[in-house]
This record gives C-alpha cells, structure tokens and sequence, in this order.
C-alpha cells in the first residue's frame, strides 16, 4: 500500500508529558511513547480532532517501523534514540513509501496522498531556531509583561516610556510614538488638521528589559545603524491621503504594504522612508483611543534581525490597543488635576498682603497626589489701624465638596474682616454660615487679630489645635486658648483671649494634618513640633529670629513617611510691631477748628521725625480729610501718624457712611478732597468699623 509519512507539527493544545521540557526542539517525539524495542508494536495513527499526532519513530498503518539508525533530517528526530544508532544519525532518509522528505521551507504544506485524502505537513524549523510552541509562550509572556508595565503608568510620560521600555530591544530595535497634537480629552471634539508630534523615541536601551520573558532579544549595535535617522518632529495627517487611510484602519500593518509603504514618507519624511529596513521589518500600528485615533507607533527590526511574522500583528496591536487605553486615561487624569490644582490655587490666596508691622509667609501641602484638592485653608487679611487678621481652617475631607465649601467660608470670613467685627463675632457668623450650606459641614478655625502698635493679639478658636509662640530668645510656647467647639455645630459661644505679641516672636497657625496622623495623636504632634521650633530657633542664636521661608521648611522636615494622612496649611507671622516713638495719636473735637489745628499738629510731628519735605502735602491732605470727618461727626474725630517704611495718616469718626470719590463741577464749591488725596497720596482707602469708620492715605518718604 502507498502511503505518505507526515511530519506533524505539534500545537499549542498539545497537553505536557510529566518529565518533557516543552521547549525542547525535539517536538512532539519526546511526547510519544516509544515502541518497546524489537517488538514492531504501533500506535494507531489518530486524526485531527482526536488526541495527540502521530509521532515520529512510529509505525502509521500501511508501513513498518523507520529503523532508528535512519532518521529524517528534521528537528523533530531524536538522536541516539536506540542502543545501536549510527553517529550520522541526521542523515536523510526515504520515508516507508520511498519518498524523501522535503527540506522544509518554513512554511506549511499540503500533499495529497492516494485516494484524494489531503494531509497537511507541519512547519519545521531551523536547527537553533525556536519551535513555533516555545516562541509563541514567549509571546504570550512578553505580552503579559508589556501590558503589565504599560499599566503601571500613570501619566502620559510613564505610559509612553513604559511602551518603549518594554518594547527595545525585546519586540523591535527601534520604536517611534506619534501622538495627537494636542491630545483631546474626553469628548472633546477636535478642531483643525490631524497633526502628530513625535512624543518619544528609544532606538539603544540603557539596560535590558527583565521582563520580556526572553522573547528573541538581541544585543544593541555597537554602531549606529540607519534607524537613528528615521523620525519627523512632526506631521499633518491630509485628508484622504495614504496615512490617513492606514489611521483609519486601526490595525497594525507591515510597511511592505502597498499602502504602509505609501503613508512612511508623510509620516518619518523622504529620507526617513528610505531609512525603514526592507521586508517585513516595520510595523507601523494606530493607536487608538475610546473614540478616535491619537496616534501611530513604529516598531523597527534592523535588517540583521529576523523579519516580524504574522503573529507579531497581534502583538502590535496588543500593545498599541492597552497603550492607547492607558493615554486616553492619562489625560482625562490629566486635565481632572488641573482642574483640582486651579480649584485649589483659587481657594487659597495668590499672594500675601503687605503689611505694616507683621511679616509673613505660608506653604499649602496636599494630602496626596491622588488628592490635590482639600478643606484647608489659610489667610491674612488687612484691618483698619495697621492692624491684620490671621486665619486658618479646616473643614472636614479632602474633595472637591470640602474645596468648594473652604471657598465659601472664606469668602464669608474675609467679609466679616471687613466689618471689623471681633474674633469671636466672626466664628459666630461663620458658624451660622456653615449651618447654612447643609448638614454636616464641619469645620475648625482660628481667628487671631494682631495690633502692631498695642503689640497685642486677640484669638478666637472654633475646635482647632492651639497656635505655637515661637519667641526671641528661642523658646517656644504653646498659647493656651479656649478649645470651642467646631463650626457647624450650632448653638455653641465662641470665646476671645488677648496675649502678649512681642516684637520679634513669631506665631505659627497650622492645621491638623502637621500634628496628627495614624501613628501619633495631636498632643504629642504638637510638642513635636514645638520641639522642632525651639531647635531651629537656636542655630540662629538668641538675638536673632529664623528666616520665615526657611522656618516653614524646616517645620515641614519634621513630617514622617506615615505623616501624610490629610493636607496641611501653614501661617506664619513674624512679630516686627511698631515702635511708640514711631506712632502720633490725637483726638479732635468735631468743630469748625478742627482742620487747623490738624494741621498744626502734624507739621510739628513731621518736623520731629525729620520729613519736612512733607508738610506741605500731609497739611493740605490731612485739612481735606478731617474736614469731611468733623462735618458730619458727633463724637471726638481721632488722628494718627504712623511711620514705618512710608508714612500713613488715619482719620477716624463715628459716621458709618464711606466716602466715595466723585468728579466736582466747576460751579461746586466743594467735593475736591478726595480728588486731591487721590492724585497726590500713594494710597488711600476707607474702611468701615463698628464704631464708625477709618479713612486713610500712605506717602512715600526718603
């Protein structure tokens, strides 16, 4: 009976023999059992749906036994698999219906044997090369192991270099990623042309990739080869055009392609065409994201290397697909942390304010990266007489709704601010403000006012941690202030306490996330932290006060690895004051004298501190104003000088209606005052009190 030997390919369904390496190149022979030596015995030749193949060195139907001295010159033969084996034993031997085995091809093949009946022989492989089993495990791991690293990323920087780092050397020798410029997010619509801007390209790797699973690495070049010149920084995607059409297709392609070669040089240039290796060596794959393509990615294998196959398609576009994923992920993370870093930027003030007597400086932390936004809050905000409210907060969480309501309340607080209303006053209102916003918004606060010229500080607490006193001989004191309860509770007094602010001290305003996290409690946090201050304050010696910047650094330095459990806003003041000799008080009667004796007053104290040149615009100036005071005044009008770096004059009466500049006719006889102070005065301003009003003006002085 003629028959044809089949030389079966084994599959990836194949089950494992105990004790057979499946990578072995022996294939399927090592898996067979062996017939017992000289008894001719054969396993019955299975077909294709049913159990495993027939092995090699067995008998099919219709033939006897191959003599194990004469093995076929395959991969697949076992060498030495008899006592008696020749050494030769690769040499080519006719198969039990005399004809030779073909040398394969690498490609599959088709005969017919007797009868019409179609047998398909197996691929085989190049004697060093790996079986198509083994390479396609190691597909499957490097795949594994490339996605895995893809997804570590989290911003669109990771994700494309965890793309690349993955990919060189162990898929491809040179990888290129295009992505859309600028990247749209979301549902946004884009606008314009479809423009690629190279985001990023690795040709000769740092170090081995570890965790490619060994699937076909190759050593870099020592020389740079044609794939350092291949790449454009950027391309526009025409309409209609090849590229465009090979975009839409969404499916990796090789460049050998009619069309893929067609897109190269729109996409890398004419001279970067020329560069991409012949054969299938390029693959050139759309990345593409939840609802459109946001770019293209270019794997290259140098010529020396073996092409890309069929199944490395696969491969690409398992990349290109989790790649895309993850960068349509990072941007929408992306733009959410802008969104929460503007939020936060404008909830908190921009910059601090200036003022007479006190300096300041501040740093925000928040929770986490994850978390940007939060309820802490902090201020400092200029009062009538030199004087300056500080503020912090805390409202419970760290979100977007606790951002939201921090915004609230300080807008509400920097109102009271300017009623001038005392500290305890304002935790009032603010407590009612909170009840307002709905139930359960909590929060604690610590309202300080600071008088520079009294060298006096009044707080006021609603449930948050007391303020630290740092002063200048370095010792550190926490100020005992009523606890209070937090704002929203409703129904609770908020009580004020008056202390001491020397000249020199410094005050610390915080909130909970400096002293508290899961590994201690507030109380030893704090005298952690007054520790910190006392030792930081004595590397500048006792008559020296640490640098504001450099103190707020060196209080954040004391935070832990496990610290970092809620955002942290930090105040502080550093107490200058003003000195008496440096302060003119007077108290007028509202009267028709009034204005010249102002005068008069002024120019004398001038005259002491040395500033004659300005007598001539602080006597017409502080005429104008005191004579708008007294005109509608019942009480005493009061006068103040302050001089520090320029020279304020306040005005003070207990009328509660603000000037307002207006623009007099030429047939008024009056209503010119505060056009004169507002051309010649640095600054002005008026501001309401309780009592009555403040109208004041700053000139510059030498």
């Amino acid at each position: 009976m003629d028959s044809t030997r089949v030389t079966e390919q084994p599959t990836s369904f194949e089950r494992p023999q105990p004790g057979v390496d499946p990578a072995d190149p022996r294939g399927a022979f090592l898996r067979s059992p062996a017939p017992a030596a000289g008894t001719g015995a054969a396993l019955p030749a299975q077909g294709r749906s049913g159990g495993e193949p027939p092995a090699p060195g067995a008998a099919t139907p219709g033939g006897p036994a191959p003599d194990a001295t004469d093995g076929p010159a395959s991969e697949h033969s076992q060498p030495g698999a008899g006592p008696d084996a020749e050494p030769d034993a690769h040499r080519p031997r006719p198969a039990p219906d005399g004809i030779p085995v073909q040398p394969a091809d690498g490609q599959g093949r088709v005969d017919r044997a007797p009868g019409g009946a179609e047998r398909r022989t197996g691929q085989v492989t190049r004697p060093g090369r790996p079986t198509p089993m083994r390479r396609d495990g190691d597909r499957l791991r490097f795949v594994g192991a490339a996605t895995r690293r893809i997804a570590r990323g989290i911003d669109l920087d990771e994700i494309v270099m965890g793309l690349c780092r993955a990919t060189v050397p162990t898929f491809s020798d040179a990888i290129l990623v295009y992505l859309r410029d600028p990247l749209p997010v979301g549902d946004e619509r884009p606008t314009g042309p479809l423009v690629l801007r190279l985001r990023r390209t690795d040709r000769i790797p740092a170090e081995r990739d570890t965790e490619g699973g060994g699937f076909m690495p190759i050593a870099p070049p020592e020389q740079p080869s044609e794939l350092d010149s291949v790449g454009e920084e950027l391309c526009t995607v025409r309409p209609g055009s090849a590229l465009a059409e090979v975009l839409r297709g969404v499916r990796p392609v090789f460049t050998d392609a009619p069309a893929a070669r067609a897109a190269l040089p729109e996409l890398l240039g004419e001279e970067g065409a020329a560069a991409v290796p012949d054969g299938q060596r390029a693959v050139l794959a759309p990345l593409r994201g939840r609802r459109r393509v946001i770019g293209a990615a270019l794997f290259l294998r140098r010529p020396e290397r073996i092409p890309f196959e069929a199944d490395d398609l696969l491969v690409a576009a398992q990349l290109a697909t989790h790649s895309a994923l993850g960068i349509d992920k990072a941007v929408l993370y992306g733009r959410e942390a802008y969104i929460a870093d503007e939020l936060q930027r404008t909830m908190l003030p921009e910059t601090l304010p200036r003022c007479t007597g006190v300096r300041l400086a501040s740093r925000y932390l928040p929770a986490a990266e994850t978390a940007r936004v939060g309820g802490d809050w902090y201020d400092a905000i200029p009062l009538p007489g030199s004087r300056v409210a500080l503020v912090v907060g805390d409202v419970m969480g760290h979100s977007m709704t606790s951002a939201a309501i921090m915004g609230q309340l300080r807008t509400t607080a920097q109102t009271l601010a300017g009623l001038d209303l005392p500290p305890q006053e304002v935790l009032h209102h603010l407590d009612e403000q909170a009840q307002r916003l709905g139930v359960d918004r909590m929060a604690t606060c610590l309202y300080a006012v600071y008088d520079p010229v009294a060298h006096r500080i009044t707080v006021a607490n609603a449930g948050h941690p007391p303020p630290v006193l740092l002063h200048l001989g370095g010792r550190a004191e926490v100020l005992r202030v009523p606890a209070g309860a937090p704002i929203g509770v409703g129904g609770v007094d908020f009580e004020a306490v008056e202390l001491e602010a020397p000249a020199g001290a410094t005050l610390l305003l915080y909130t909970d996330g400096l002293v508290e996290s899961r590994l201690r409690d507030v109380w030893t946090g704090i005298e952690q932290l007054r520790e910190k201050l006392a030792a930081t304050a004595q590397l500048t010696g006792p008559d020296h006060p640490p640098p504001l910047e450099a103190l707020c650094d060196e209080v954040l330095d004391m935070l832990g690895p496990g610290d970092r459990d809620d955002d942290i806003a930090l105040l502080a003041a550093r107490f200058d004051g003003i000195a008496p000799s440096d302060v003119a008080y007077w108290f007028l009667e509202p009267e028709d004298a009034a204005p010249g004796r102002a005068r008069r007053l002024a120019r004398r104290q001038l005259s002491r501190w040395g500033m004659d040149e300005l007598s001539d615009s602080v006597e017409l100036l502080v005429s104008e104003v005191v004579t708008n005071a007294v005109r509608y005044a019942s009480r005493p009008v009061t006068l103040r000088l302050l001089r520090t770096d320029v020279l304020r004059c306040e005005v003070g009466d207990d009328v509660p209606q603000l000037p307002r500049l207006r623009q007099a006719r030429a047939t008024d006889e009056g209503g010119r005052g505060l056009y004169l102070v507002n051309r010649l005065a640095r600054r002005w301003g008026a501001t309401r009190l309780s009592t009555g009003k403040v109208v004041w003006f700053e000139l510059n002085h030498g």
